[in-house]
């Protein structure tokens, strides 16, 4: 992002500082409710049904749990967001982490799979966030925690086509966000993770089957297979990339000293490939810099 908020990475925070975590049950919000704890800080975890979040209920007395389903609509989370602020009086830092992942060859999918995905990822994100941002613009600070995806760097991949888009689509939300909410003191951190050992994806349960094309029945057969031969094998640690988030946002550990970054990259594999994207472009302008440039009308 071009903006950098008037706060640095090591802004001294006050002692206790409300977090909400959407989709909190597993994986990446499982975590960072653990580490938001452990460094004494208060948390509404959240999550579509409060089932799959009771056991987390007695672990603290720092913790709330609130039912919430990101794909409810603007007035209904309007109002769950009002009565999220009334547990502690205020939303310090809101992390929008709730997300699913639907794979799948995009003729077969069609738009269908693209919308279906978009609906948790990209709306219900944004709904999210502007059900929260009066509480933080009336409170003149807030921070934003979206979590993006190392996939939308990496979306010549087959099958990634509605994730990887989606993400990418909130990449560009939270980059415009970062320059509209900087003058109400509101921080955006836009956390960009590679593949992490969490239950996000699981094949059998996420790859769209039901439109199946004769012509792609060996792509999606080697697909599904990469795939599930990649799950519960990932490199990434969701403990230790939320324990460094936490680090960001309160200007602790890592972060210390540092300013703050707009941008977070997570895994080894992140690093690879946005670097190796960001080749591609390069070296793109180095090749067709001349037609790229020789388009606009002559002065």
């Amino acid at each position: 992002m071009v903006h950098r908020p008037v706060h640095s990475a090591n802004t001294p925070m006050s002692s206790t500082r409300v977090w909400l975590i959407t989709g909190a049950s597993s994986g990446f919000g499982c975590s960072l409710v653990s580490a938001v704890l452990a460094r004494g800080d208060r948390v509404i975890a959240t999550s579509r049904s409060l089932q799959p979040i009771q056991n987390l209920e007695a672990t603290s007395d720092n913790l709330r749990l609130l039912e919430l389903d990101v794909t409810a609509g603007e007035e209904a989370l309007k109002s769950k967001m009002k009565e999220a602020v009334a547990i502690w009086g205020r939303i310090d830092v809101l992390v929008n982490n709730a997300g699913s992942c639907h794979l799948g060859i995009l003729e077969e999918g069609g738009s269908a799979l693209v919308r279906r995905q978009y609906e948790v990822n990209v709306f219900g994100l944004l709904d999210v966030t502007t059900a929260c941002l009066p509480h933080m613009r009336a409170q003149n600070e807030g921070t934003i925690v979206v979590l993006g995806s190392r996939s939308a760097w990496t979306c010549e991949t087959i099958g990634l086509g509605a994730y990887g888009s989606s993400k990418a689509a909130v990449h560009a939300l939270a980059e415009t966000m970062s320059v509209e909410l900087a003058q109400f003191n509101i921080r955006v951190l836009l956390v960009q993770p590679s593949a992490f050992r969490t239950k996000m994806v699981r094949t059998a349960d996420n790859y769209d089957t039901s439109n199946p094309i004769e012509a792609y029945d060996g792509t999606r057969e080697d697909n599904l297979k990469s795939y599930a031969d990649r799950d519960g094998k990932q490199i990434g640690d969701p403990d230790k990339a939320m324990d460094a988030v936490v680090d960001v946002v309160r200007g602790e550990g890592a972060a210390r000293g540092k300013p703050w970054p707009g941008y977070f990259l997570l895994g080894k594999e992140a690093d690879r490939d946005v670097r190796a994207k960001c080749k591609i472009m390069t070296d793109h302008l180095d090749e067709w810099g001349d037609v790229v440039k020789s388009v606009d009308f002559d002065s």
